[in-house]
């Protein structure tokens, strides 16, 4: 006997207020904005989140309309789901349908994708965009963590690492940029960081500018993280990065993040594996494509005030796999 398709049973716009505000260039937020899903059959139900990404154009409202659009058609569409743009809407939905087949199927996601088991991941924490000072005592607090990722927005970015390193000097640091730097601010910054030990500069320059960066000195590795969207992406940033950041908010869902995992690494590329804002529910698939990572920044939970109920678990350096009844 055939069980019926699954189909849209529940989509929910949530807000998870934040611990402390999280800064970068582009603005601050208050509170993780979230969109879960929710796929049945009646018998089996599978999860998934996903984080509108303003940096594209995605809204709450933009990104539900979507979603609901797209399930209009039970079955058959939500097989479809390359229909959809990459993004947040076919994040949550390819996840959740991920989950649904697991469950479905009573095997892990990982066995379903033909991966190996998967096993905690050492994963950055975020210092947040602020004065020196303030960066200072977040990174003290902090410094007991082997990798931080320091958010960087123009000029005093060199007081912030800085002060960021002499607060935690055993840390390995990632500078992530996004996109506040401009040619000149590279070709000055990037030296002195080297000095101060940064492995990793992330997204420097914008991407309508990135084509600067070609055959310009390189001290630190860079990362393409809002220039890399799925695996379209990949040709243009032959020569300019070294490494991608794979998110599966930008790249629309596990499906592409492990196919954009395995055409990157086919051309030299490393692996950065990042999140949005967010709860375990969107973390859990992600910590699939992290395995193996060169760097993992799957920290959005840390930043809640409270995770969703029996979510991942967090000591103070890795992130552990989820339970299966969580998800996958």
């Amino acid at each position: 006997m055939t069980s019926a398709p699954p189909r849209l049973t529940r989509l929910s716009q949530e807000s998870f207020p934040l611990a402390q505000p999280f800064i970068i260039a582009r603005g601050t937020r208050l509170a993780g904005q979230v969109i879960s899903v929710e796929l049945s059959d009646g018998t089996h139900r599978g999860q998934g989140e996903c984080a509108p990404f303003a940096r594209f154009g995605e809204t709450m409202l933009s990104v539900a309309e979507t979603i609901e659009a797209h399930c209009q058609t039970p079955g058959p569409n939500l097989e479809n789901l390359a229909a959809l743009p990459p993004g947040a809407a076919r994040n949550a939905l390819d996840c959740a349908l991920w989950d649904y087949r697991a469950k479905a199927a009573s095997r892990p996601v990982w066995q379903l994708a033909g991966l190996e088991k998967p096993g905690p991941v050492t994963t950055a924490l975020t210092i947040s965009l602020g004065s020196a000072a303030a960066m200072h005592a977040a990174a003290q607090a902090a410094a007991n963590r082997p990798l931080l990722k320091v958010k960087l927005g123009g000029a005093g970015d060199l007081d912030r690492l800085a002060a960021v390193h002499q607060a935690a000097p055993a840390a390995k640091l990632i500078a992530d940029a996004n996109e506040s730097w401009q040619l000149d601010d590279y070709l000055t910054l990037a030296p002195q960081f080297a000095a101060l030990g940064v492995s990793l500069i992330e997204q420097p320059l914008p991407k309508a500018d990135q084509n600067a960066l070609r055959g310009q000195p390189r001290p630190v590795p860079l990362c393409a993280d809002e220039s890399c969207v799925d695996r379209t992406s990949l040709p243009e940033l032959i020569g300019l990065y070294d490494l991608i950041n794979i998110k599966l908010d930008k790249c629309g869902g596990l499906t592409e993040a492990l196919a954009l995992r395995r055409a990157a690494r086919t051309l030299g590329f490393g692996i950065m594996v990042g999140c949005m804002i967010s709860t375990s529910l969107a973390i859990a698939p992600a910590l699939l494509v992290a395995q193996g990572a060169d760097f993992v920044d799957l920290d959005g939970p840390l930043w809640l005030r409270a995770d969703r109920a029996n979510g991942l678990t967090y000591d103070a350096a890795q992130v552990h796999p989820a339970a299966s009844t969580f998800w996958g």
